[in-house]
């Protein structure tokens, strides 16, 4: 049986540290980092994920502002206000929370977005720094998946890696970092012939697509080590038996909240795996954790500190 590769010991190292850096700051400069977070329409996720990075910023003495618009609100009128926060030197980033509503588009949206303050990443500029290997803004998820690796001396150089899933915000960028970290890159998705096949070469496995235990052991080699991306709601009771070897925990969760979270990859992948993240409670913590490490490190950059 394998190790589970949590992620939530090493999001709070990283969270404390940025909470020490934002107090010197403050203290030697009377300053501290500031982030905008922009919420389009009404999705209840997006809502409570804005409410999370709100309250993490807080605890670690970063200023933030949540700016909601309604669902049918003009585009021109968005890029407007993230025109204004861009001019305003107490900002230093600005984040415009996923998915927006179909009359916008995100690739305008931005593109909107200074790329000294895109702490998403996604400017064009910011990942064409990330594909030249020059200095920038990171997407957060990938910058997450790297740092937990780098944390257990877990090597790239020279390993194959597959990622199952391109999507902009993981498996694109994470395909650029795992190559600029020299491992020998395969993107997989929906028409990759014999997937299962391809997988299971994988010294490390990155499973982003959005489709719960999807993935199986016959898709791992024996001790690869395995991160799941995924994020899904689980609200069948007899689903979740079959699943897990283990399942009154999350038998309670779906009584309490009406579902349970499990990831792309099956539980039972731990017992052919080196590693496996869990879900959740491995990748997602990260993700909140690089957000506020952007966010300090653009207040520096744009401060040339």
């Amino acid at each position: 049986m394998g190790e589970w590769l949590e992620g939530s010991t090493l999001a709070k190292k990283i969270k404390q540290k940025v909470k020490e850096e934002v107090s010197k700051i403050k203290k030697e400069r009377n300053e501290f980092p500031g982030l905008a977070a922009v919420l389009v329409g009404d999705n209840k996720a997006s809502q409570v994920y804005v409410g999370m990075k709100q309250r993490n910023c807080e605890r670690l003495g970063i200023h933030s502002e949540i700016l909601k618009f309604e669902k049918d609100t003009d585009p021109s009128e968005l890029k407007e206000k993230i025109k204004e926060l861009n001019q305003r030197d107490q900002i230093d980033g600005i984040l415009v929370q996923e998915p927006l509503p179909p009359s916008f588009s995100s690739h305008e949206v931005a593109t909107t977005i200074l790329p000294e303050k895109d702490v998403d990443g996604l400017n064009p500029c910011s990942l064409g720094n990330l594909l030249r290997v020059e200095s920038g803004l990171r997407p957060c998820t990938p910058l997450g998946i790297m740092e937990l690796l780098e944390s257990q001396n877990i090597g790239i150089k020279g390993k194959e890696v597959v990622i199952i899933g391109r999507s902009l915000l993981v498996g694109k960028p994470l395909s650029i970092m795992m190559t600029n970290a020299h491992g020998t890159v395969t993107v997989c998705h929906s028409r990759t012939k014999d997937l299962p096949q391809v997988a299971s070469r994988a010294d490390i496995l990155v499973a982003a697509m959005g489709r719960g235990a999807f993935v199986t052991p016959d898709f791992v080699k024996k001790g690869a080590v395995v991160i799941d991306v995924g994020i899904n709601h689980l609200t069948e009771k007899k689903k979740v038996k079959e699943l897990f070897k283990d399942p009154e925990k999350r038998l309670k969760d779906i009584d309490k909240k009406g579902y349970t979270l499990i990831g792309d990859v099956h539980p039972g992948v731990i017992d052919k795996a080196s590693f496996l993240t869990p879900v959740p409670g491995g990748v997602g913590p990260l993700t909140v954790a690089m957000l506020m490490h952007n966010t300090l490190k653009a207040y520096k950059l744009r401060r040339m500190i």
